[in-house]
């Protein structure tokens, strides 16, 4: 954490009698809440980085969800539609009407299933690092891109990344892959009515620049922007760059003028 960066909060909540752990900051901010949804096998962790530098601005929260992180184990491994009504749940456990959702990598297509499940809790949706690209859609490519991807990360996140599987365990670890795969990300955009950003860093190995554009063109309020020298996860490696890049998204819409 940079001395500037606000200091992050945590909060626990019992929602459907497991403890839920959650990191806020920014609640003196009257701007709209932004959620951040982590990938696959991890937890909010990896979030912080991107966490504190939007809690200068905006009321932002970062959930473990159910089985990840800090957060209790509910048994069985959710899937995406158990988790996307589960942060239907959570909302409401933290006192929250509507917000932004912000996703990185598995997390987009959590946030594309609430979109549809849940429309009227979502205002905008960021989906950073969409996957699964089509064109690669099998693990032993999957697997290829990953390790391609780690150049373009901050070496410390390898370190996260490792503490945060070997927490998540080999079952839940398999069946989050098998989820990944099997989610049609493309057949769900097309009925995401809110405004959606797509984000792609330049040097992702795992997220194609001909995916993302597809992805762009199946949303009825779609937006791409790809962000110069980043690679699969620039919540931990370009917090800075990605706020400045996603900042115009988050401004409020102006009300047309009555002449």
């Amino acid at each position: 954490m940079s001395p500037s960066a606000p200091q992050l909060q945590q909060r626990r909540v019992i929602i459907d009698g497991l403890s839920i752990f959650t990191r806020l900051g920014g609640q003196q901010f009257h701007a709209p809440a932004i959620v951040l949804v982590h990938g696959m096998g991890v937890s909010s962790r990896y979030m912080v980085p991107l966490a504190e530098v939007l809690a200068g601005q905006y009321p932002v929260f970062a959930p473990d969800l159910p089985g990840y992180g800090s957060s209790d184990e509910p048994g069985p491994v959710l899937g995406v539609l158990e988790l996307a009504d589960f942060l239907d749940r959570w909302m409401d456990a933290m006192g929250l009407e509507q917000a932004i959702f912000l996703g990185n990598s598995f997390g987009c297509q959590i946030i594309a299933e609430f979109a549809l499940r849940h429309p009227l809790r979502i205002d905008k949706a960021i989906l950073l690092g969409p996957t699964t690209d089509r064109h690669a859609r099998t693990f032993p490519k999957q697997l290829w891109r990953f390790i391609r991807d780690a150049p373009n990360e901050r070496l410390s996140l390898g370190w996260v990344l490792l503490r945060e599987y070997l927490r998540s365990g080999p079952r839940r670890l398999i069946r989050n892959i098998q989820m990944t795969l099997a989610d049609s990300l493309e057949k769900k955009l097309p009925g995401v009515q809110v405004p959606t950003l797509i984000i792609r860093g330049e040097r992702d190995p795992l997220v194609s620049q001909l995916w993302v554009e597809e992805l762009v063109g199946l949303l009825p309020q779609g937006q791409l922007v790809v962000l110069p020298g980043a690679g699969h996860v620039p919540n931990y490696s370009h917090p800075a760059a990605l706020m400045q890049a996603i900042e115009p998204f988050l401004r409020p819409v102006a009300a047309p003028t009555v002449q």
